[in-house]
């Protein structure tokens, strides 16, 4: 990956529809050759580029990411989670707890009693640690790309 590579990933990031006439010239390139070398990124599979929802706008209000210590298997309590529209993703960790998972609820009250209610009744479910945030601005999932 060089730096015109990178300057398309940059763009992306900022407008994931932008059309080609425009990321060319601003990375550098035609039209044409801007369409062929992200192409043969998403062929290499070193970028996706996919649509990302903001839960916020979508009617949630309150968030949180959780920290959650199992006993056994943290697989099988993640793939339970996973299965949750309130769960955005649930990750495995090697750290201080077994896996985290994002979540969102309409309101604070919704958050409390998700966590209280189905996360903790899991099977094999130690501890729950809940770090919420109650933003007004959309997060974005940005890369350094360089």
């Amino acid at each position: 990956m060089d730096e015109i590579d990178r300057a398309i990933l940059r763009e992306l990031q900022t407008d994931g529809r932008i059309a080609y006439a425009d990321l060319g010239p601003k990375v550098g390139l035609s039209a044409s050759a801007a369409r062929q070398r992200l192409q043969r990124l998403l062929d290499s599979r070193a970028v996706q580029v996919v649509g990302v929802t903001d839960p916020m706008a979508m009617g949630g209000q309150a968030m949180a990411l959780l920290g959650i210590g199992v006993d056994g298997d943290p697989r099988t309590v993640a793939d339970a989670l996973a299965e949750r529209p309130e769960v955005v993703y649930s990750v495995l960790t090697s750290g201080g707890f077994d896996l985290f998972a994002e979540v969102v609820a309409p309101g604070p009250k919704d958050l409390l009693d998700f966590v209280n209610d189905v996360v903790r009744p899991l099977e094999g479910v130690r501890e729950i640690q809940s770090f919420p945030y109650f933003g007004i601005h959309t997060h974005r999932f940005l890369w350094d790309v360089g």
